[in-house]
């Protein structure tokens, strides 16, 4: 399988209000940056879409490294929060519904694809490239 590094980022002006998101895939000595937005989003929904834009880019099944700072994104995989929610129908501790299913969905049936391990990563720091994908998210937001 091919090793990919992901990086990802979304941001919100308000929240709920303009969202974007960016992306930095990695690939050898290769790199792609990607970005888009939404006119009414949050940034919970922004830090999800960022990841799925990513993996959806991917032609075949790889092993995918994805550097995100949403405790969010990352605790609900490495905390196993997924699992619960998949054995619950889609309902979370308090039994209310899991907010953001759809995107939740549409992630998880793209990892099924894929060997993807997440990484949390300090948000708004000195990592090079989790500030590029804020700065793609930003942007996004100014374009909508």
């Amino acid at each position: 399988m091919k090793e990919v590094t992901i990086y990802t980022d979304g941001a919100c002006s308000g929240n709920p209000g303009p969202g974007g998101w960016g992306a930095v895939l990695f690939y050898g000595a290769h790199r792609k940056e990607l970005s888009g937005g939404e006119k009414h989003s949050t940034n919970n929904r922004m830090e999800i879409q960022a990841v799925i834009e990513a993996l959806s880019l991917l032609k075949e099944p790889c092993k995918a490294k994805i550097y995100s700072d949403s405790a969010y994104v990352v605790n609900c995989f490495q905390k196993g929060w997924i699992h619960g929610w998949l054995r619950n129908g889609w309902k979370n501790s308090k039994k209310e519904p899991v907010e953001n299913q759809d995107l939740w969905k549409t992630l998880w049936d793209l990892m099924k694809r894929h060997q993807v391990e997440y990484i949390k990563v300090k948000g708004h720091s000195d990592n090079e490239w989790n500030n590029r994908c804020d700065e793609l998210a930003r942007e996004a937001i100014k374009r909508l």
